[in-house]
């Protein structure tokens, strides 16, 4: 099944109009994604935090509390400010396994007022599981999310 990220774009901001508590937002949204997506084991945020990621609200297994901004995939994208499609994990050096069910990775930077306060991070138990339509899709739906974070009190999620 292919995700109509038009749709989901267009619920995430219906769920998350009116509401200013960002924690709470971030939840929604990483619900809203995980259940629109097929062949995911992790959705979730990570945010800057004392110059490293600290987790987030997300949907999944167990995860990792604190990333370097040298290491891993999410570090990889704050560090260069760029979407990380990873279609191999176990081939990205680096790589920080927080559940070795995962195979592909795709880490999406959450940019608020020219700022990037952290990642949408995204993990799959296939190889090569993001196209370039999920990552455009995507890229979508964390813009409408960034809008509307651009309201919100951060100072509770980063730093």
């Amino acid at each position: 099944m292919n995700t109509d990220y038009s749709l989901v774009a267009r619920q995430i901001e219906a769920l998350i109009d009116g509401e200013l508590d960002a924690i709470a937002v971030l939840s929604n949204v990483s619900a809203i994604l995980n259940e629109s997506m097929d062949n995911i084991n992790w959705v979730g945020f990570y945010f800057m935090k004392n110059n490293q990621l600290v987790l987030g609200p997300f949907q999944g297994k167990v995860a990792c509390y604190r990333i370097p901004l040298d290491k891993g995939v999410c570090g990889k994208a704050v560090s260069t400010n760029s979407i990380q499609r990873i279609a191999d994990v176990h081939a990205f050096p680096g790589h920080i396994a927080c559940d070795s069910a995962s195979e592909s990775e795709i880490v999406l930077p959450l940019v608020v007022n020219g700022k990037i306060i952290g990642v949408l991070d995204i993990d799959a138990p296939i190889l090569d599981r993001f196209s370039s339509e999920d990552e455009a899709g995507l890229k979508a739906c964390v813009d409408a999310l960034t809008t509307h974070l651009a309201k919100c009190d951060l100072e509770v999620i980063s730093n």
